[in-house]
């Protein structure tokens, strides 16, 4: 039992640095495909909020959104209720990249799960599910400083 919280993390880390190599065949970076996803799940994200979500720093994230508003993927908008802070959308020109690279989720989906049935992976699911709720009663929060 011991080993299972390594394997878990394990397998994450494979599944993230396999979707990483795919998509750097559509010029993204692991970087850059994470707040592109994560912005067209949740659009109008300030800048703290993602960062806290990816679980990496403010100033970190600020240098990837740079990089994808040159690009002209990502745009800054003022947050209405506070002048200081802005709120991330993804742009008209992101959605062909972010429809590529829910075709590459997709495609890694099905070769992660080849020859598992739906009901293995439902109960897997519904485990997962049960472990994140159980941690997540007793983790404290970790906020950014600055939200």
């Amino acid at each position: 039992m011991e080993t299972l919280p390594f394997e878990i993390a394990e397998t994450a880390h494979t599944l993230r640095r396999a979707f990483t190599r795919r998509a750097a065949a559509l010029g993204v970076t692991g970087a850059q495909w994470k707040v592109l996803v994560r912005l067209d799940r949740q659009p109008g994200l300030r800048q703290v909020e993602l960062a806290d979500m990816l679980d990496i720093e403010p100033i970190t994230l600020c240098r990837i959104v740079d990089r994808l508003e040159e690009g002209g993927l990502v745009e800054r908008q003022r947050d209405p209720s506070d002048r200081r802070a802005w709120r991330l959308q993804v742009t008209a020109t992101a959605q062909p990249l972010i429809e590529k690279l829910k075709a590459v989720g997709a495609a890694l989906v099905d070769d992660a799960f080849a020859g598992l049935d739906p009901s293995e992976i439902d109960q897997v699911r519904q485990v997962l599910a049960r472990i994140r709720e159980n941690v997540g009663r007793t983790a404290p929060v970790n906020r950014a400083s600055n939200q």
